[in-house]
C-alpha cells in the first residue's frame, strides 16, 4: 500500500505541472524557436532572415493593393505571446510588419495589441515628426490580434446606501440633523 502512495503523488505532481505549463502556452500560431532579439537590435545588428516573434500596439495599419503593413511600437512578450501590458513603458522601438491579405484598419486599430511571426527583411526609412526614423520590417506568416481586455473593478460597500446606520442614515435622521 505505501507503494502506491508515492507514485500517486508523482503522477499528481506530473499532472499539476501539465496544467499550469498549459496555462502559460502561446496560442498554436505563436509557438516555435524564435531569435531573442528586439526591433532596436534588428536595426543595428542587421539580423536579415532572423525568425522572431515581436509584438506591441498597432500605431497604423496601412492596406496595399496586395498586402497590409502594420507599424508597431514593440514591446516585451509576457509567456504566452502577448504584448505585456505591465512592461508597456519599456517600449523596444518600432517596427513594421507586412502580411499578404487585407486587413480592416478599424479592426485592427491603433492600440490594439498584436503579435507578429515572420522574418526579418530589411529595413524602412520614415519620419515621425521631424525624426528620420529606421524601423526593422518583417515578413509575417502569422499576425495575431489579440481580444480586447476589459477590466472591471467591483467594490461592494458592506454597509449598503446608507452607511452603518441602516435607512435612517446616522444619529440626525436621514436628511440630516432637522430631518430635511
Amino acid at each position: 500500500m505505501s507503494a502506491r502512495i508515492p507514485s500517486f503523488r508523482i503522477a499528481l505532481a506530473a499532472a499539476t505541472l501539465a496544467l499550469l505549463s498549459a496555462c502559460a502556452s502561446a496560442p498554436q500560431p505563436l509557438q516555435g524557436t524564435f531569435l531573442g532579439v528586439t526591433p532596436e537590435q534588428a536595426v543595428v545588428g542587421q539580423q536579415i532572415g532572423a525568425s522572431v516573434r515581436w509584438g506591441g500596439r498597432i500605431v497604423q495599419t496601412l492596406p496595399g493593393p496586395d498586402s497590409t503593413c502594420f507599424q508597431v511600437v514593440a514591446t516585451p512578450l509576457n509567456a504566452t505571446g502577448r504584448p505585456d501590458s505591465n512592461l508597456a513603458d519599456s517600449a523596444q522601438g518600432r517596427f513594421v510588419a507586412c502580411r499578404a491579405g487585407f486587413y480592416d484598419p478599424e479592426v485592427f486599430a491603433p492600440g490594439r495589441e498584436v503579435t507578429f511571426v515572420g522574418r526579418v527583411q530589411d529595413t524602412d526609412s520614415v519620419r515621425i515628426g521631424e525624426y528620420d526614423y529606421r524601423l526593422p520590417r518583417i515578413a509575417a506568416d502569422v499576425v495575431y490580434l489579440w481580444p480586447v481586455i476589459n477590466e472591471i473593478r467591483v467594490v461592494s460597500d458592506p454597509w449598503g446606501p446608507w452607511g452603518p446606520w441602516g435607512p435612517w442614515g446616522g444619529p440626525w435622521g436621514r436628511w440630516g440633523y432637522w430631518g430635511w
